[in-house]
Parts: structure tokens; sequence; C-alpha cells
């Protein structure tokens, strides 16, 4: 199982302090929201951001999400500023197959998201090549909204859809994560988790992603056994 704060709910004039409070929380990576204020109604932060962020956490995982509507040109760039993992959206259609192969050519993992009104067959011709799988369960665009419990049957269906062919990608959800609606998401079957409001808002994060990591093994014991 995997914890991921995410920075868009930190404190923008802290950001060095507060992605080293994320690595040092006890969570193995950490989420960050691009947005173009394009393919999204807001913009948030580009990779001059995360270069400058990475030597303040350096031993966490960053997960780094594009909502963009041009994510060609930032593959690059964003590898440069020390992401590990990009994440595109199902949403960009025929774009999808080459970006996939971008990123994985680049040496990182690759994440598809898949935003709520979407249907999550969309993401069904690319589930082999991929190592994460995101279940937006927010509209996305903007922090602290309240979580859609109409995406769980999505979760439900993505590992349905992991287990009868024996795929290994990550089944990941953000957008409304607490320690009420992660209970949902773990039975549902999602392992990965991003939180951003619920985490960065406690003093002490570590206390808080221990106790997220716990509700989401109480509601299924099956993620102790997943590899992180």
């Amino acid at each position: 199982m995997i914890i991921a704060p995410s920075l868009l709910a930190s404190d923008f004039t802290r950001f060095g302090k507060e992605a080293a409070r994320a690595a040092k929380s006890g969570a193995e990576w950490l989420h960050l929201d691009i947005m173009d204020g394009q393919f999204v109604p807001n913009i948030s932060f580009g990779p001059a951001v995360v270069a400058a962020v990475r030597p303040h956490a350096k031993n966490i995982f960053f997960d780094v999400h594009l909502m963009c509507g041009q994510p060609e040109i930032l593959l690059e760039p964003f590898v440069k500023a020390g992401a590990d993992q990009i994440i595109v959206h199902v949403e960009l259609g025929d774009k999808v197959p080459q970006l996939l192969w971008k990123i994985k050519s680049l040496g990182k993992k690759v994440g598809l998201a898949v935003n709520p009104p979407t249907s999550i067959n969309a993401a069904l011709p690319y589930l082999d090549k991929l190592d994460l799988l995101l279940v937006m369960t927010v509209n996305p665009g903007f922090g602290g909204q309240s979580f859609i419990h109409e995406c769980l049957p999505k979760i439900q269906q993505a590992d349905a859809w992991r287990r009868e062919k024996k795929l290994n990608y990550r089944l990941e959800v953000d957008g409304g994560i607490n320690n009420q609606t992660v209970a949902d998401c773990a039975h549902a079957g999602a392992d990965t988790f991003v939180a951003g409001t619920a985490l960065f808002s406690k003093r002490n994060m570590g206390a808080a992603v221990a106790k997220m990591r716990k509700i989401a093994h109480a509601h299924d014991p099956a993620l102790a056994d997943l590899k992180v």
C-alpha cells in the first residue's frame, strides 16, 4: 500500500519545508498535481517548482500528475526536474499511446488517469502498458473537493481487470480522500491513496499517515500483502 500526500494542499509559501515534512511522514510518495489552466480550470506549478522541491525530499518517490492539454511538451522537463512517474489522462484520446511510449522511453514509470465523467472502459486498451491506473474521485482542477461515491464501481472494475488479466498496475485514487473515504476505496480494491487536505492540514503528518494506512488495511487486509 502507498500513501501519497498531495503537495497541492500544502502551504505554497513553504514548498520546500512542506515537501520535506511529507518525506519524513512515513508516506511513500509525494503527489504533484500539474495544472495548465486549459485541460482543467486552474494553474498550479511547473517543472521549475518541482526541481526546486526535489532536493528537500530526496528519498521520496515523485508521482507527477499532468492535468494538461499538451503533456508532450512537458515530459522531458518534468523528468529533468525529478519525476519518478508521470501520469497522463485517457481523455487525451489519440495522443495516449505515444505519450505512454515516450514516458517509458524516458525511463520513468507511467500512469493513466480517468476523470469521473469518463467510462473506465476507456482505459482498457492500455492496461498492459501501465504501472499505475488513477481513478479520479473528484473532477480535477481544485483541491479540497468532496469525494464522488459514484466512482467506486470504477475502482472495483479496475481491480477486477487487474486480477483477471494478471496485471500488476497499481490502482490509485485521488480526490476527497480522508479517513472515511479511504476505507471505501480500499474495500473497492485501491492500493494507492492520494490525500491532500486530510494530511497537510495536520500538524503531525506522520500520525495522520499512519492512521490513514491503518484504516485502509482494516478495510482490506489483503493490502498488507501487496509489495510497496
